[in-house]
């Protein structure tokens, strides 16, 4: 569990540096990258992505609806079926970037997993 904590949690610092400069898909080669450099196993890594990536976009959208763009996701919000629920949609927009994350982590731990030498057995004789 603190590997899946310690991880999550890189993947949140690099993702949010990342979408500050980047755009919003910056998160998919940051994920994929991070976790095929690292080597985590696919539950893990999936894990790992959608808290990572999910947190880097739901808390900054958090954020920013509580200082002042709250208008702008009521407006949102009404063209969506969501009944104009603003906490939905922060909530949904969150669930989205963490599938994004995490199945762009689980593809990285399964490129590794391909590209990762076999290990040769002799035949005993």
């Amino acid at each position: 569990m603190k590997s899946l904590a310690v991880f999550s949690l890189l993947l949140l610092v690099f993702c949010a540096l990342g979408q500050l400069l980047l755009p919003w898909w910056c998160i998919v080669p940051i994920c994929f990258l991070l976790t095929a450099l690292r080597g985590s196993s696919g539950g893990l890594a999936f894990l790992a992505g959608l808290f990572g990536a999910g947190l880097s976009w739901w808390l900054p959208a958090i954020w920013l609806n509580q200082h002042g763009v709250q208008r702008l996701a009521e407006r949102l919000a009404t063209l969506f079926p969501l009944g104009g629920s603003v906490g939905l949609l922060l909530l949904l927009s969150g669930l989205i970037a963490g599938l994004v994350g995490g199945l762009a982590a689980l593809s990285g731990a399964w490129a590794r997993q391909a590209l990762a030498p076999r290990p040769t057995t002799q035949a005993l004789q």
